[in-house]
């Protein structure tokens, strides 16, 4: 039954994102979508017009391709966290990536507007949040966690301050809205060049993560004891926190500031594997990656205007997390 439950809620991206190549403003029927995407495999009977061709593979499949990656690479990057600090309420930006990029972003729509100029500046900022953390944090290789946490807190404070002093001195018209909507999280200007240039990012560090996971159960144990197991705990520290901030750091340098993915999706796929994080990080993949496509799926359809994602996920997410604290109390067991 549990291996049933396992490969039902892995198949459930994938059918997730089939049929949310349908839905939208203008919708595709299933069995068009179908043929459409079947069609760069097998030549079939074109029956569909030049219409729904481009709005199922120029619009709508880069961006469920994104909201796969990014769900799966925040989810994935806030388990490792987790279990790296022993604590249920850290997240992907525990460390100031996020607040980093948003930073580099908000620089960059204020000097060059929204574009490629502007992804790649929240990329580098957030990759310079975790090297300030470090450098905070004592550059010790053996850098106690407590210090890492405090270290993180206080990176995100000066990244957010920094935040606010752009929105300060944005054109109130144009840049400060843009910089607003920009920070709650959207994946409204997806392309097929966002996806090359962040996929293979949050790939890389989804790699990462996977290949150290059942490791990451050695951080529970003292240092000591770790240590002679054979485990170099410093190493595979620096290897969690390089994995999860690469995904983290393209994520929002993609989509923005998405909440509450990193926080909530490790909880819930303990309810279905358990606390060992070696089938609990590749359940966080697959359960991640279809809650961020089910919630952009809603974003862009539920309105007229498109939602912000970081709105739907805390709507769906804080009342969640409530009901789980009431009901363990705030345990993993």
């Amino acid at each position: 039954m549990k291996n049933w439950k396992n490969i039902l809620l892995w198949i459930l991206p994938l059918a997730i994102a089939v049929a949310s190549l349908g839905f939208g403003r203008f919708e595709v029927d299933f069995v068009t979508v179908v043929k459409i995407l079947t069609s760069h495999v097998f030549p079939i009977e074109e029956t569909w017009t030049a219409m729904e061709y481009n709005v199922v593979m120029t619009v709508r499949l880069p961006r469920i391709l994104l909201a796969l990656l990014i769900g799966a690479g925040l989810s994935i990057s806030g388990a490792a966290f987790q279990g790296m600090f022993g604590n249920p309420l850290v997240s992907a930006d525990i460390l100031g990536v996020a607040a980093g990029a948003g930073f580099g972003a908000s620089i960059g729509i204020l000097l060059f507007g929204n574009g490629f100029a502007t992804q790649i500046l929240a990329l580098i900022f957030g990759l310079a949040a975790i090297g300030f953390t470090y450098i905070i944090g004592g550059v010790k290789k053996s850098m106690p966690i407590f210090m890492l946490v405090l270290a993180g807190v206080v990176t995100s404070a000066l990244f957010n301050a920094l935040i606010s002093l752009t929105k300060f001195l944005a054109d109130p018209e144009e840049k400060l809205p843009a910089i607003t909507y920009w920070l709650m999280g959207s994946l409204g200007t997806a392309s097929y060049r966002d996806l090359y240039t962040a996929g293979p990012i949050i790939l890389i560090g989804i790699i990462i993560l996977i290949a150290v996971r059942w490791r990451i159960n050695l951080l529970t144990l003292p240092d000591d004891e770790a240590k002679s197991l054979g485990i170099s705990v410093a190493n595979l520290k620096w290897t969690v926190i390089v994995g999860a901030t690469l995904c983290t750091a393209a994520a929002v340098a993609i989509a923005g500031i998405v909440g509450w993915v990193g926080l909530i999706i490790p909880h819930i796929a303990r309810m279905f594997v358990g606390n060992n994080n070696e089938r609990v990080l590749p359940m966080s993949l697959a359960l991640g990656g279809a809650y961020l496509l089910i919630i952009d799926t809603l974003a862009r359809t539920l309105t007229a205007a498109e939602i912000p994602l970081s709105i739907l996920t805390a709507i769906v997410g804080a009342p969640f997390f409530a009901y789980l604290l009431r009901k363990t109390g705030g345990s993993w067991s």
